[in-house]
């Protein structure tokens, strides 16, 4: 039979009651001591970075963000994940334990990545930036020819992952990613290997109805023999040039500038050209009029050459006749090169 000699008595449960809620407005005072005095000795950054670190410990990921970037949008390459990728490159530390290692034929330098799994800290405008690239495999069925049976087709689906604070959100999409973009674009000017593109066959690389091979032309305005006060001239019309390209757009003129050399052979020509490829960063397409048939073939070919890039034609006083207005004699030109 249940017995109620056993429980404690009204008063004792009261008097346990009361010393456990002394107890707990005790430690909520403590606690409330300690947090003020905590947030006058501590920094707001660094007490950010230790809730931080001890949310990460306890497993609470809940002020956290993370946008992922997805390799490829739909067919298409994204354009976030080709700007992150490179420009993780520059953030690499000796904290990263795994890195990719490349080098392309057509390629100077090593290519230097990050590998899965890594994390890769980036610090903009105090705000603290995580990367990691992660790699999935996937796999579906797929018919092989050979063996005229169903077999299984392994792929690697590839994304970055930007991990921060979610109050940053704004400033993240708004400020950094652009800044990302920017920079990336930047870093691929400086590492722009110049090519020499022709309608030739060559055997490095093809774009369209052009064939191309690296720029070895070691001529710079540094080595090029060129009266100084035109050379500045022509240093300074150029970087005005590519500065007023947004100006270009919004006046509703087309982003180029022409230059008319000529000359008897050997006075300089290609080397000037090669120095103005080589300071800009231009890719060269070098045509022939003589190989055209009519306006539709040129027109092909202006339009399947790359943006940034010097167009030259040669000796285009042996594609056409030329009539001068004043004499009705001929005039004589070698090149001209526009961008």
């Amino acid at each position: 039979m249940f017995s109620l000699s056993g429980m404690p008595s009204t008063a004792s449960v009261l008097s346990t009651y009361t010393t456990f809620a002394a107890s707990a407005m005790l430690v909520r005072t403590v606690v409330s001591e300690v947090e003020t005095m905590a947030n006058q000795l501590i920094p707001q950054q660094l007490r950010e970075k230790i809730v931080s670190k001890l949310g990460g410990l306890l497993g609470s990921h809940s002020s956290e963000m993370v946008l992922v970037i997805q390799e490829f949008n739909g067919l298409s390459v994204n354009q976030i994940y080709q700007a992150s990728e490179l420009y993780l490159r520059t953030k690499i530390t000796p904290s990263v334990g795994r890195l990719n290692v490349s080098k392309g034929l057509r390629e100077k330098n090593l290519s230097v990545t990050v590998s899965k799994g890594e994390m890769v800290v980036d610090v903009f405008e105090g705000i603290e930036l995580r990367w990691q690239l992660i790699c999935a495999e996937t796999q579906k069925p797929s018919f092989d020819y050979d063996s005229g049976s169903m077999a299984t087709e392994k792929s690697e689906q590839r994304s970055i992952e930007l991990i921060f604070h979610k109050k940053y959100k704004e400033v993240v999409l708004s400020t950094y990613l652009p800044y990302v973009i920017e920079r990336s674009r930047a870093i691929k000017e400086e590492n722009k290997v110049v090519k020499l593109c022709s309608l030739g066959n060559f055997s490095e690389d093809y774009d369209g109805p052009w064939g191309s091979i690296n720029l070895s032309h070691p001529c710079t305005f540094d080595t090029l023999a060129m009266d100084p006060t035109l050379k500045k001239e022509l240093i300074a019309d150029l970087d005005r040039f590519v500065r007023r390209r947004e100006f270009y757009q919004k006046v509703g003129k087309a982003w180029k500038r022409g230059y008319l050399l000529y000359g008897p052979p050997g006075t300089g020509k290609s080397s000037l050209i090669a120095a103005m490829a080589n300071y800009l960063k231009f890719n060269i397409y070098d045509l022939e009029l003589t190989s055209l048939w009519n306006n539709s073939d040129l027109r092909r070919l202006l339009v399947s050459t790359a943006n940034r890039s010097i167009l030259v034609i040669e000796d285009i006083d042996c594609s056409v006749e030329l009539q001068n207005r004043q004499n009705g004699s001929d005039n004589n030109t070698d090149s001209q090169v526009s961008s």
